[in-house]
């Protein structure tokens, strides 16, 4: 039997982010939001990954794969460390967390690029942004700016699978692997798409997270 599946939308992403991968889900599922993921975020809300965790957890109702996507995945990944009961797998889409290219200009950069392949498809996203706020988003995009995710994922012990699309540029194939490397993880680069696989690769993404669903307990 397979493991219920949690999906973390990516920073200002709302549940609709994920429409084109859980289409062709066939296990039960449930979209989490979280501040600055889908919820505009309180004043004082601390919106590190680690304090998210801590909210993701409240959320989760049994022991599940527990899907990222972008920033999201560090999100993700802190659960997984913290909570390791309530994770049966990690799926990390596109994940963000590399310190090496934390300045905001890079990232800046680097989205804008690995966007430009994918424009049809991303201009339905903006209302989306909206609803999050842009306030809260820049707030989270802050927090995991400096959240250095090659330190936790040594930390996690369940399986983990990282996938990540051809002309990513903000996840580049250098930083996938190197990921996996840390957590014994399975690094997966796809022959089409960029940062946003969950919108231009659900197919292929879903077929991954099933996988990991299926897998069987402590494996």
């Amino acid at each position: 039997m397979s493991a219920p599946i949690v999906l973390v939308p990516g920073l200002g992403l709302g549940p609709e982010s994920y429409a084109r991968t859980v289409e062709h889900l066939v296990t039960p599922y449930h979209v989490v939001t979280l501040p600055g993921y889908g919820e505009p975020a309180g004043a004082r809300e601390d919106l590190h990954p680690r304090a998210l965790a801590v909210a993701l957890a409240g959320k989760i109702r049994e022991r599940s794969v527990l899907v990222g996507h972008s920033a999201s995945c560090q999100i993700v990944v802190e659960a997984a460390v913290r909570y390791p009961e309530l994770v049966h797998a990690l799926v990390l889409a596109a994940p963000t967390g590399d310190i090496r290219m934390s300045s905001w200009v890079d990232r800046a950069v680097r989205l804008v690029g690995s966007a430009i392949p994918d424009v049809p498809k991303l201009v339905r996203i903006s209302p989306q942004y909206a609803r999050t706020t842009l306030p809260s988003i820049a707030r989270a995009g802050e927090a995991s700016r400096i959240h250095d995710l090659a330190a936790v994922m040594p930390h996690v012990r369940v399986p983990v699978v990282l996938v990540r699309g051809k002309h990513d540029l903000m996840c580049t194939k250098e930083w996938l692997e190197q990921l996996a490397e840390l957590s014994h993880g399975e690094a997966r680069t796809l022959d089409t798409g960029a940062h946003m696989p969950v919108v231009t690769n659900g197919p292929e993404l879903a077929a991954l997270i099933e996988r990991a669903a299926a897998l069987p307990e402590n494996s």
